[in-house]
């Protein structure tokens, strides 16, 4: 049986990355090309690379650092790619093919759409026939409403009013090889990931899905896994705060006996600089 992935999503926000509450607080952690580094020295599965900058600045607003300081999203994904020794899927702000073609030219993998896949379905099917469903993740920023699950846009901000299981067999009939299924009342509360929202896309597709939003400790993953066999994880805030955090996310649930791979850990530190 195939390993269940447990997968780290970094944000980036105006060149920098950023810890994400409810979509609407964002603290500032660190440098991508450093966070990245560690991530690869931790082996993780993969990652998942969320561009929200919102008014396309990225300058750092510091030349100290002894790595490129770039006002460029894709200058700083391509140095990103060189540091990232995992499969890496770069996501936010795609809007038409070449935004694609630039990402995968840049050194991404795989990409991750969001809203342009709700204002225009049939995009998402010309972006699998040209790449192949293998290069394409959906991404669904999904709130309660009154008792009931509906996907939001741009942001989070916009009520799409299309519910979230009716937009994942949308994305799954126009050819997405993934859905990564984010819930935004969970976003960084650490209480755990909504169980009803998942499976409101887990029941109702064939395609893998990706849980996120909520984890706070590692029993969370082991609830998710052991509750939809077939599923990946992944997390953001999580990561970002203990030393060797992939690795030790892999450990606790291989002592649960989880079906994950097992903990592996690099040698050599890389820590994104030259």
């Amino acid at each position: 049986m195939p390993k269940n992935r447990i997968i780290p999503v970094v944000l980036l926000k105006n060149g920098r990355v950023v810890q994400s509450k409810q979509f609407k607080r964002h603290q500032i952690l660190g440098t991508p090309t450093v966070i990245v580094g560690r991530m690869s020295n931790w082996f993780s599965d993969e990652l998942i690379y969320i561009d929200i900058t919102r008014d396309n600045n990225y300058d750092l607003n510091r030349d100290d650092l002894n790595f490129n300081n770039s006002n460029d999203f894709y200058t700083i994904l391509n140095d990103l790619s060189k540091k990232c020794f995992m499969p890496l899927t770069s996501g936010g702000g795609i809007k038409n093919i070449k935004d694609i073609e630039k990402r995968l030219n840049s050194g991404a993998d795989k990409v991750c759409i969001n809203s342009e896949v709700i204002k225009n379905p049939k995009f998402l099917s010309e972006a699998a026939k040209i790449f192949g469903t293998q290069c394409i993740v959906v991404s669904i920023d999904s709130k309660m409403i009154e008792g009931s699950y509906y996907v939001f846009t741009d942001f989070g901000k916009i009520n799409s009013n299309f519910s979230t299981n009716q937009v994942a067999k949308m994305v799954e009939s126009e050819g997405a090889g993934e859905i990564l299924i984010n819930s935004i009342d969970n976003d960084g509360m650490g209480n755990g990931y909504d169980f009803n929202l998942i499976d409101s896309v887990y029941s109702n597709v064939n395609i893998p899905v990706i849980a996120m939003g909520g984890v706070g400790n590692w029993d969370h993953f082991e609830d998710c896994i052991t509750k939809f066999e077939n599923i990946s994880v992944a997390a953001s805030n999580i990561f970002q705060y203990t030393e060797n955090s992939v690795y030790n996310a892999h450990l606790y649930l291989n002592d649960k006996n989880i079906n994950v791979r097992p903990p592996t850990i690099s040698t050599i530190i890389k820590t994104g600089e030259e």
